[in-house]
């Protein structure tokens, strides 16, 4: 049985110690279950439960001020891409119709 790289280095020196996996390189541990866990806690979310994926879809869920200009509820927002370095909340960018390209917080989009 192969064993899997480690998740916060990548070395290939993973070993079992007990239920736990560590890695010699980093000396983090992990479980399997933990590891799960962990990557559905860092999925991103619409406040509607749906899942936003890079390159997804979406509509403006509500009224967006702007400066001096308003973005309605419903404009569509297409070619969303997550942020790896999310700033002031904003934790995706997408292009918005009659906007251009904007960041945006994943709270006021509705995955299509």
């Amino acid at each position: 049985m192969s064993l899997p790289n480690c998740p916060k280095c990548n070395a290939s020196y993973t070993y079992e110690d007990g239920n736990m996996l560590v890695c010699p390189m980093c000396f983090y541990e992990w479980t399997e279950e933990g590891l799960k866990i962990a990557e559905e806690a860092a999925k991103i979310r619409d406040p509607f439960g749906n899942e936003i994926v890079d390159g997804a879809e979406a509509i403006i869920a509500m009224d967006l001020k702007l400066g001096s200009d308003t973005i309605k509820q419903g404009t569509k927002v297409k070619g969303i891409t997550i942020l790896d370095y999310p700033q002031d909340g904003h934790d995706i960018q997408g292009r918005v119709d009659g906007f251009g390209l904007l960041l945006l917080k994943s709270s006021v989009i509705k995955v299509r």
